[in-house]
């Protein structure tokens, strides 16, 4: 019966090509104008940057229309202020300045790398975040240093996210806040700080689907069928405060390579999951979309996962 299912499903989703980013969007459109969109989502995972390379100048309005064609009605805007986080800096002052004028649309978040000298430990950390809150920040992140997820200047992090009532989405992998198979490190956090919010996004926290993932696991994009969950599930059912995003190709590829159970964890997880795309490039290709369009989720869960969860995390 799996193995039926599983084929009928694949055959829904051919066109996708979950590696990498799946599907995007072509053709003409025209862009819409009107202000507060009601759309199927709120995204909780986008950027903008600068030309880069070959890469095109994603803007604020690159983005805007973009989520029109999608039915997106709002976005969590990301910085990148890691240097493991991107191949340039991406600010949070300039997040703030870019989303000022479509903050009906655009949420903006904060990041500060943990590593930072002279920022004045706990204290520092609080008055900084506090003054990006005043500018209009409603989360925190990207997080994404090449430190260890429990690492001493992580925990003072932590602790002023806790202490400002910011949630944080972190990337996990084997080069930014690593961790080990079975999440010791995170669920470290979440004992020491049950009030903070945490996000779970990249390869390291969507390999831990699994529960017989393996560190390698956390670099790439595992394709063998689930047989058992793994610490993504135990952490989401016992920490009221762990929550999962599932932008991404890692995301994309949690649930689509067991299809079966992907849909049963999005079932029993319905609270506790984000609508993401982590989309940062013009064109780039989204698999999300269809993913979750061809699944034949409930409308319920559909509510909560595209745009209830996000309504209470982010206000």
């Amino acid at each position: 019966m799996k193995d039926t299912r599983r084929r009928d499903f694949l055959k829904k989703m051919s066109s996708i090509a979950f590696m990498g980013f799946g599907v995007g969007f072509s053709g003409c459109y025209q862009p819409s104008s009107r202000r507060n969109m009601v759309g199927n989502y709120i995204d909780v995972h986008v950027h903008i940057g600068h030309e880069w390379m070959k890469d095109e100048h994603l803007t604020v309005k690159n983005l805007l229309d973009w989520m029109d064609v999608h039915s997106v009605e709002k976005s969590v805007v990301l910085p990148l202020v890691s240097p493991e986080s991107w191949f340039y800096p991406v600010s949070t002052d300039y997040v703030l300045k870019e989303t000022a004028p479509h903050r009906d649309r655009l949420i903006p978040c904060c990041s500060i790398d943990p590593r930072t000298l002279n920022l004045g430990g706990r204290e520092g950390t609080v008055l900084l975040l506090k003054e990006y809150i005043d500018k209009g920040a409603k989360g925190f992140g990207e997080h994404k240093p090449g430190v260890a997820m429990d690492d001493s200047r992580n925990m003072v992090l932590y602790e002023s996210l806790n202490e400002v009532g910011l949630p944080c989405l972190f990337h996990l992998d084997n080069s930014r806040n690593m961790d080990k198979v079975g999440l010791p490190g995170l669920e470290k956090v979440l004992k020491t700080y049950p009030d903070l919010v945490m996000i779970g996004h990249a390869n390291g926290w969507w390999a831990s689907i699994d529960g017989d993932a393996v560190q390698a696991d956390f670099q790439s994009y595992p394709d063998r069928e689930i047989n058992r969950q793994g610490a993504v599930d135990r952490l989401l059912a016992e920490y009221p405060n762990m929550y999962g995003d599932l932008s991404a190709g890692s995301g994309a590829n949690a649930i689509s390579r067991d299809l079966e159970f992907g849909r049963a964890f999005i079932i029993r997880n319905a609270d506790k999951l984000l609508f993401g795309t982590d989309y940062l490039k013009v064109g780039q290709k989204i698999p999300q979309f269809e993913l979750y369009e061809n699944m034949d989720l409930p409308a319920d869960v559909r509510a909560k996962v595209y745009k209830g969860n996000a309504e209470r995390l982010f206000g």
